[in-house]
């Protein structure tokens, strides 16, 4: 029973808790006040029923400025995950509200002004109904996305827009996409230890989150337009294609009509962004060294030019460059080995026991968002861009290079096609938490794998860790860059 208490503390912060206890306890002595109040005036006491009422008011105060905020909060996000047809605008609220006025007025003073006034001002509102919710009728929706797309890189996207309608055109739409970045939530796990498995599964679901696509101004009947725009997605990861959906508030603004499409499920796979080689090899100076200097060796790569030494063999001569200097020239090789890079990512990322739950709370809010915010989101998050930036600096000098994570052995080749297959790796790695000190977290077979991988070449370790989580034999081969 205390472990499951300590997953619902996790879940459920001690700040919830007692803002829900508030909560509940002003609204109850609100309603309380409300019945002593209306008690005290029937039984003839004014002066108390005085009192009541002005306290009440000062009750109704509190409750609309600390407890109606944050329900009308989490309302408004349940809402926009339903399906709902329409829904008043702003401008459209006020117009209710100027109707309403118009209405008891002319209603308590028979004037027929007001009632022409009233009359106007309802038919505008019934045509602005009518014709939004007729503007999106008989509607398709295309997209084709590249095969390729990075995070926080404008994306090209064609979108294109159907109009099946044969008597009128489509104006004013904007096209939405909406999808998930997951199949499971991150409760799923913890939840499902304190409930059956296909409760969660049908009631749990990872947030609905939208992508603009393109604003659609006019498409005349039985006609369709395409639409070339650019959208930078923020995070990498998958995006699971749900639907789209389509808004309107043509013609005057008072309502926002909503259809939603049905699409395939189509998975589009973000890549990580990659930085320029330069600055990544500069800000981890210290940690790579020479990384991009290769040293001399046997190698049918050109390293440099120099000199001639006595010592240096005479069938290394570059007499072009002899000829151009006039001074005896040899030719400098690369070593083979110097050009195979194996690069393991390390997934831990340390969290102390004592913030666990304020971290997870913070991952769940990431969640909804669908922004990482969190120190250790942004952690990982940097090591996975050093990373996808190392790899694409090893293939941009031709080298040959492997990417180990806990789940993945890649194999040591090179080329674009093989860089695209490492970089989709990286795409889809999430952080393992480790909260207990003396856990090293590496299993026998995964540093196997990397003891046995270490002889094809250079060994880079990337972690966040501290010497006290790696390995011994792990430190004796591999250079460790930290992020």
């Amino acid at each position: 029973m205390m472990w499951k208490l300590k997953i619902l503390a996790e879940i459920i912060s001690f700040r919830d808790i007692r803002n829900a206890i508030l909560g509940f306890l002003i609204v109850v002595a609100g309603l309380a006040l409300a019945i002593l109040t209306f008690w005290a005036n029937r039984t003839g006491n004014l002066r108390l029923a005085s009192i009541l009422a002005a306290i009440s008011l000062i009750f109704v105060v509190v409750i609309l400025v600390f407890v109606v905020p944050p329900l009308a909060k989490s309302a408004s996000a349940e809402v926009s995950q339903l399906d709902l047809p329409f829904e008043f605008t702003l401008g459209g609220a006020l117009f209710a509200g100027l109707l309403v006025i118009v209405g008891f007025a002319a209603w308590n003073t028979g004037n027929n002004l007001l009632f022409l006034v009233l009359s106007v001002l309802l038919s505008a509102l019934i045509i602005s109904f009518i014709f939004g919710s007729s503007c999106l009728k008989k509607l398709d929706v295309k997209m084709r996305f590249p095969e390729i797309v990075f995070a926080e890189e404008p994306t090209p996207i064609s979108v294109t827009l159907v109009n099946r309608k044969k008597f009128f055109p489509t104006i004013s739409v904007l096209a939405e996409v909406r999808g998930r970045q997951k199949k499971k939530s991150i409760l799923f796990d913890e939840l499902s230890k304190l409930f059956p498995a296909f409760l969660i599964e049908k009631f749990l679901h990872p947030p609905i989150l939208k992508h603009t696509l393109s604003y659609f101004m006019y498409v005349p009947r039985s006609d369709s337009l395409e639409s070339q725009v650019e959208h930078v997605f923020e995070n990498r990861g998958k995006f699971i294609i749900k639907d789209f959906e389509l808004s309107t508030q043509f013609p005057f603004g008072f309502f926002r009509h909503r259809r939603r499409l049905l699409a395939e499920e189509v998975e589009i796979l973000i890549l990580p962004k990659i930085s320029p080689a330069d600055e990544i090899i500069a800000g981890f100076e210290a940690d790579i060294g020479k990384l991009p200097r290769l040293r001399r060796g046997s190698g049918s790569d050109l390293l440099s030019l120099r000199e001639y030494q006595p010592q240096d063999d005479l069938r290394r001569v570059d007499w072009k460059a002899t000829a151009k200097t006039r001074h005896l020239m040899v030719r400098d090789f690369a070593a083979e080995d110097q050009k195979r890079f194996l690069l393991v990512f390390d997934t831990r990322i340390y969290v102390d026991e004592k913030s666990k739950g304020k971290l997870f709370r913070q991952l769940i809010a990431e969640e909804q968002k669908g922004v990482k915010s969190s120190s250790v989101s942004l952690r990982f998050e940097k090591g996975v861009k050093l990373a996808a930036s190392l790899l694409y600096y090893f293939n941009k000098e031709e080298a040959e290079f492997c990417l180990i994570t806990k789940d993945f052995v890649g194999e040591l080749s090179t080329g674009k096609a093989h860089l695209y297959a490492s970089l989709r790796q990286l795409a889809i790695l999430e952080p393992d938490l480790v909260y207990q000190k003396n856990s090293q977290g590496f299993s026998n077979g995964f540093l196997e794998k990397i003891m046995e991988k270490s002889t094809w070449g250079n060994t880079l370790l990337l972690t966040s860790m501290k010497d006290d989580f790696i390995p011994s034999p792990l430190k004796q081969i591999a250079k460790i860059i930290r992020f």
